[in-house]
C-alpha cells in the first residue's frame, strides 16, 4: 500500500514537472499573452492539461496494454507537429488573427441573440425557442445551450477561446506520449496500474499547467491595465519566442534527426 501511494505521488509530481518543459511553457505563454485575467489564464492551463492528458492516455494506454510500437518516422512526425504548432501560434500571435476571430465569434453570438428567433432566459443556461409569430396554444421548447453554459462557467474566456489550449495540449501530448509510456513500462509491470499512473500523471500536468499559466498571466494582466505599450511588447516577444523555438524544433526533427532523410533516428524524449 505504501508503495502504491508513493507511485501515485511520484506520478502526480512528475506530471507537474512535465508541465514546465520549455515547449509547453512557450506555447501557453503565447496563448495567455492576450489575457487580462489570472483566473482565465488558469482555465487556459486547465484546458491545455486536459488535452495533453487525453492524448497521453489514449496513445500511452495503447503502448502499455497492446505493446504498440511506434516507428521512428511516425514518432518524429508527432514531435514535428509541436514545432509546426509553435510556429503557427507565434505567427497568429504576432498578427493578432486569433484575437480577431474570437471577437468575430463573440459579436456574431450577440447579434444572433439580438435578432434571432431564440431568446435566452434563466441566466443563459437554457433558451426558450419561440417562433417569429407566437402561435396561440403553443408552448416554448426548452433547449440546452451548452456554449452559453460553458461561457458562464469560464467567465469571459469563452467557449471558442477554450478550444485553442485544448487542441494545443492534444498536439503536445502526441509528442510526449511515447516517452512517458515507455518509462511507465520500465517501472510498472502491471498494465492496469500503468494506465492508472498515466491518469495521475495527467492530473499532475493539469495542476502544474494551471499554476504556470496563472503565474505567467500576472505581468500581462498588470501591464495590460497600467502600461499598455509594455503589454504589447510582452505579447509580441512571446510570439517571436514561439516562432523561433518552433523553427528550432522543426530544424532539429527534420534535419538533425533525419525525418526528411532516408534514415531517421528517433529516441522518445
Amino acid at each position: 500500500m505504501t508503495t502504491l501511494i508513493a507511485v501515485i505521488l511520484l506520478g502526480f509530481f512528475l506530471g507537474m514537472r512535465h508541465a514546465t518543459d520549455p515547449d509547453h511553457v512557450i506555447a501557453v505563454t503565447t496563448i495567455v499573452a492576450r489575457q487580462r485575467s489570472v483566473r482565465q489564464a488558469a482555465w487556459v492551463g486547465a484546458f491545455w492539461g486536459l488535452g495533453h492528458t487525453l492524448t497521453i492516455l489514449v496513445v500511452g494506454s495503447a503502448i502499455i496494454l497492446f505493446k504498440v510500437m511506434i516507428p521512428p518516422r511516425l514518432g518524429l512526425t508527432m514531435e514535428l507537429c509541436v514545432g509546426l504548432m509553435l510556429i503557427l501560434l507565434g505567427l497568429l500571435n504576432l498578427t493578432g488573427v486569433l484575437r480577431r476571430v474570437a471577437e468575430t465569434f463573440r459579436l456574431a453570438g450577440q447579434e444572433h441573440q439580438a435578432h434571432g428567433h431564440t431568446h435566452p432566459h434563466g441566466g443563459g443556461d437554457s433558451v426558450h425557442c419561440h417562433d417569429s409569430e407566437h402561435a396561440p396554444g403553443r408552448h416554448p421548447k426548452e433547449q440546452a445551450n451548452l456554449p452559453g453554459r460553458l461561457d458562464r462557467w469560464l467567465g469571459s474566456l469563452g467557449f471558442y477561446q477554450a478550444l485553442r489550449p485544448l487542441i494545443v495540449g492534444i498536439v503536445h501530448g502526441l509528442a510526449g506520449s511515447a516517452a512517458i509510456a515507455l518509462l511507465v513500462l520500465a517501472a510498472i509491470h502491471n498494465s492496469l496500474w500503468g494506465v492508472v499512473y498515466l491518469l495521475v500523471f495527467g492530473a499532475g500536468t493539469v495542476a502544474g499547467m494551471m499554476l504556470i499559466t496563472a503565474a505567467i498571466a500576472v505581468p500581462y494582466a498588470y501591464t495590460g491595465r497600467r502600461f499598455v505599450r509594455w503589454n504589447r511588447h510582452l505579447a509580441t516577444a512571446s510570439g517571436v519566442v514561439s516562432l523561433l523555438f518552433g523553427l528550432f524544433i522543426a530544424y532539429r526533427i527534420g534535419i538533425a534527426d533525419g525525418l526528411f532523410t532516408s534514415h531517421p533516428s528517433w529516441t522518445p524524449r
